[in-house]
Parts: C-alpha cells; structure tokens; sequence
C-alpha cells in the first residue's frame, strides 16, 4: 500500500468524524435551545431568542439558577487562554460544567425537582432539560436561598430586562434543614427541652434542705365582756302598792226543797 493512499484514507476518516462530530454537535444545539425556550417560558422569561444565541443562553440559565451569568464568561475566556497548559486546561472546562450543575439544582428546585434529579444532568443534561421542558411543572420562586447568596463572586447580583429577578416577593423562605423543628435522624436523640437540668450523678445526693422555722401565728386581740344589764331603781319612801280587788264570788244554783209542783188547771 502506497503511502499516498495510506494519508487520503486517513484524511477521508478525519473528515467523516468531524461531519459526525458537527451533526451531532448542531443537533444538540438545536434540542438544547428547544428545551432552554420552554424552561425559560416557565420562569417568565421575555423573548424567546435568548434561548437561541449561544453562550448567552446559558447565561440566562445560570441566572435562573441564582448563579452569576458572568461565570459562563469566566469559564470560556480562561479556557482559552490557559488552554495549552496540560492538567489546569481541563480543571476550567470541569469548573465551567460544575457552574452549570448547580444551575441546574437549583432551577430544578424552582421546577418542583429533587436535588437527586442533578445526577441526572450530571450524566445525560440533555434529558434533564427535555424532562423540565415538557412535564407540567410550575415556575415557583419560593425556595430557600441557595447556599452561595451572600457571595460576591457567585451570587446573581445583575438586573436584566426580560429577565425576572429570582429574589421572592416576602423574602427568602427559612431553610427546614437549619430550623429546630427538622425531623431527627433515625438513631438520634431529641434534643433536651429548654431549662433541662442534667441528673445528678449516681450514688450523690444532695443534702436536704434545712427545715422552715414554724409560724407562729399572730396574737388575737382581747375582746372585753358584755356589760351587765342596769339594777333597777329602787322605789322612793312614798311608794304605795296599787290595791288588787278580788273579783265578786259567784252565786250557787238555787234548789227548792219541799215545794209541790204546780199542775195546770184543766178547763
């Protein structure tokens, strides 16, 4: 075999893999971009153009994920220009995909997702999008501040037009996780109830306490008798007694003795 025929073979194979490399690349695009419009639907997002432009359509998706877009720009430029360097080339295009998983946590937290759904987009991101696009979830804003808020660096702190800000109208909900009323794990004791005192050691007691004085309680005042009823007065010298009449005898009944009973004269 010619060594001519042995460099077009060759060419003809590179070829075919780039033609293949780039179908599959366009094709990727294209169900990305279909797949971003419809989540970027979901969360408001004016213009459904932003989900066609490349790059920038991740911005917005990072922006989404209350991720600062301007990550996406760091991560590409700093590829480019350290790109020759062996091992920290390949450490940027690892960081640049790992700004774009947590994006995808946290808009699949406003997508009613699990934080398990991530591995998902870990392994097959395509699927993960196809999925968010077209199930019937709902955009809702409502979920605890992402760990990286209060970060300069990382936080989303840019106001786009045609972009919603991700910052709930009352605010942040609290965290379950960080509150004192998340369920325990199994195994785990409960944790002591305010103004517990632990028990005393054993084979201690503590002496008793000394016994309270009695009361004395306090003295009755005297109470003075009744006075006697007043002696009447005595009667003066010239006092005389009021003379009783005894009341008239009565009279018997009278009882003729001896007397003839008088007879009526018959005519």
């Amino acid at each position: 075999m010619s060594p001519d025929y042995s460099d077009g073979v060759g060419l003809v194979a590179a070829l075919v893999a780039t033609i293949i490399g780039l179908i599959f690349a366009f094709g990727f695009y294209i169900l990305s971009s279909w797949f971003l419009m419809k989540i970027f639907d979901k969360a408001g997002v004016q213009g459904r153009w932003r989900a066609w432009v490349p790059v920038y359509n991740f911005m917005v998706f990072c922006k989404l994920g209350d991720l600062s877009p301007w990550l996406v720009l760091y991560g590409i430029g700093a590829s480019i220009l350290l790109s020759w360097l062996p091992v920290i080339g390949q450490l940027i295009g690892v960081a640049a995909f790992v700004v774009t998983l947590l994006a995808a946590w946290r808009v699949g937290l406003k997508l009613q997702k699990e934080a398990v759904w991530v591995i998902l987009y870990f392994f097959l991101s395509i699927v993960w999008l196809g999925i968010n696009a077209f199930d019937k979830s709902r955009w809702n804003t409502a979920v605890p501040a992402a760990p990286w808020a209060g970060n300069a660096f990382l936080g989303d702190r840019t106001v786009w037009a045609g972009i919603p800000s991700q910052v709930p109208s009352g605010g942040f909900p609290s965290n379950p996780v960080t509150q004192p009323g998340y369920p325990q794990a199994p195994g785990a004791y409960p944790p002591p109830p305010a103004g517990y005192q632990p028990p005393a050691p054993q084979g201690y007691a503590p002496p008793p306490a000394a016994a309270a004085p009695p009361v004395t309680p306090p003295a009755a005042p005297p109470v003075e008798p009744p006075a006697a009823p007043a002696a009447p007065p005595a009667p003066s010298a010239d006092y005389q007694a009021p003379t009783v009449t005894p009341p008239p005898a009565a009279d018997g009944p009278s009882i003729d003795f001896g007397g003839e009973p008088k007879s009526d004269d018959k005519a």
